[in-house]
């Protein structure tokens, strides 16, 4: 404790210091001025990264957070700092990603006047955040400061934003370091009712055809051990979610791939088929779902999560088992008994076969001389022995990208699941190789995503981050295209994308790179890229009109999925 009187800025470093940050994202302006000044000197303890836009800012957090375990942390000025940075904001919302976004703010004095750069942050991000609260007093910076980490980093994560005035940023007062653990009325971690743990081994122990849908719950409440007893000892299937896919990893004999509409055709296809839907950390998302009216009729579905508001939110469920999946899974596993389900676990086989011959094989070795997505994307996976993080855009690249690499390791996805952000995949890259500078770093994009936040090469450059950029560019807004083919005509409505030479950007910002074109020069490109220390951009030019399959059309049922266009 001190009894020094030091300004607001500076109690809001030594209360980031308190909480163990070492690393934060952020772009300096006029209001938040106060605080990069202070920042100066304890940069001996705090990295920051400078990055080129303030949305790039708050993914890059997402990416050091969803690949650390760690809450992510911003630091940017007001007016136009702080709106730029809510689609960053919106994202961790609806993916449940632990950040913390301190923006600057116009003095107290100046609050509802229109000043220069004013805005109403909290009102804006209400909606979009766990807690949002405005900073008026330099005594109250170590409280918020612990609220704000407490709260985005319990019970389901989340993105909490500190406005922090100006006048607070300059007041002195006698900083002393706090922590929470407790905050009235806040519940993170719901009590577990004992009779829905033994509710939902009743009903598991009497399936005969039970399948387990894994969310990235599992990931957030590091249950993937507990996930595996408890799939194990009753023998059950599973599915992953696209955020949940590394939960369990892709060589486990019970992993029977993704779900959703571009997942794979065995767990989509029995979801309609088994008698107990067991749902582990996930939201049954419209696109994991489907019409929710034909999405498993026959079905008893047991859900276990940590937000109450998720149970009968989407899908009626018969056994809701609240609590940290960490300890129910392991919970209910102590009540199950051992069982066979090799008929039921079998039955995925023929559409394993099917999707293998209708769908994978065509992708992953096209009859066309132009390289594939998907091709490409196993061969990198391939390259780094199934152990780096994919870190994707949003379209055809994600689909495409999930699909194909494989994940032997725990949080090895880092994507824009809910909200669907193109230019997602270059900043979130850059925060995953903070957040786990030991792993190689894969970053996905299409020609679209890449130009929607392509500034953050200045970033990498300025970093010497090592990511490894793969530009899967077909020339087009993949996603939409496909879109356009399947249900409006071909009409490709401002699709078409006229592309710069990324080679010479790349080497404006003195980043090696590397076009390919077929696949005598994939694995070339692959293994060049990869021996380069640092980043590296690889451009892989793939089939213009490809399409990603299976796909449960728009407001199909989840066994009805097309596999081809």
């Amino acid at each position: 404790m001190s009894k020094d009187l030091i300004t607001g800025a500076e109690a809001l470093m030594r209360s980031l210091e308190h909480h163990n940050v070492k690393t934060i994202f952020g772009y300096p302006g006029g209001s938040i001025m106060p605080t990069f000044d202070a920042l100066y000197d304890h940069l001996d303890k705090i990295n920051h990264i400078l990055v080129r836009h303030e949305q790039a800012a708050v993914h890059a957090a997402q990416g050091f957070a969803r690949t650390s375990g760690d809450v992510g942390v911003c630091l940017v000025t007001s007016g136009p700092g702080a709106t730029n940075t809510i689609t960053g904001i919106a994202d961790a919302m609806i993916d449940s990603t632990p950040v913390v976004v301190i923006a600057g703010q116009v003095g107290v004095n100046f609050l509802g006047s229109d000043a220069f750069q004013e805005v109403d942050l909290v009102g804006i991000t209400q909606p979009i955040t766990k807690w949002s609260y405005q900073i008026r007093r330099a005594e109250d910076v170590a409280w918020a400061v612990a609220r704000a980490f407490y709260i985005a980093s319990s019970g389901r994560p989340g993105p909490v934003v500190l406005d922090f005035a100006k006048n607070a940023q300059i007041e002195k007062f006698a900083y002393v370091p706090t922590k929470l653990d407790y905050i009235r009325s806040y519940v993170p971690v719901p009590d577990t009712d004992a009779d829905s743990i033994l509710a939902a081994a009743e009903l598991i122990n009497n399936a005969e055809r039970p399948l387990v849908l894994v969310g990235q719950g599992v990931e957030l409440g590091n249950a993937q051990q507990e996930l595996c007893d408890f799939i194990e000892k009753a023998d059950m299937p599973a599915g992953c979610t696209l955020l949940g896919l590394s939960a369990l990893s892709s060589n486990h004999p019970l992993n029977k791939g993704m779900l959703g509409m571009h997942g794979n055709l065995g767990p989509n296809v029995n979801t309609n088929k088994c008698d107990v839907l067991i749902a582990v950390g996930m939201r049954f998302d419209d696109r994991v779902t489907g019409n929710v009216a034909t999405y498993a009729p026959q079905a008893k579905v047991i859900h276990f999560d940590i937000d109450p508001s998720e149970i009968d939110k989407n899908i009626k469920v018969e056994v809701a088992v609240l609590g940290d999946c960490k300890k129910t899974l392991a919970e209910v596993a102590k009540h199950l008994k051992p069982q066979k389900h090799t008929d039921w676990i079998e039955s995925f086989k023929t559409y394993e076969e099917v999707e293998l011959e209708k769908v994978i094989n065509p992708e992953l070795n096209p009859l066309s001389d132009t390289l594939s997505m998907g091709e490409v994307v196993r061969a990198v996976s391939d390259a780094t022995n199934h152990e780096a993080i994919l870190v994707t855009d949003v379209g055809q690249n994600q689909m495409m990208a999930a699909r194909y690499f494989k994940y032997t390791k725990n949080r090895s996805i880092v994507t824009s699941g809910g909200l669907g952000t193109m230019g997602f995949s270059l900043p979130a890259a850059i925060g995953a190789t903070f957040g786990r500078p030991d792993r190689t770093v894969c970053s996905f994009m299409g020609d679209g995503g890449l130009q929607m936040n392509i500034q953050e090469l200045g970033t990498i450059m300025e970093q010497k981050a090592p990511v490894k950029i793969i530009l899967l560019n077909n020339n087009f807004l993949g996603n939409v295209r496909q879109w356009q083919a399947m249900f409006f005509n071909r009409k490709y409505s401002f699709t078409p994308m006229m592309n710069p030479d990324y080679l010479k950007i790349a080497d404006a910002y003195d980043i090696p790179s590397k076009r390919v074109t077929n696949r005598e020069e994939l694995k070339a490109g692959i293994q060049e890229m990869l021996a380069t220390d640092g980043p590296f951009l690889l451009e892989a030019c793939v089939i213009e009109e490809g399409n990603v399959m299976p796909m449960t059309p728009p407001g199909g049922s989840v066994n009805q999925m097309l596999l081809e266009c």
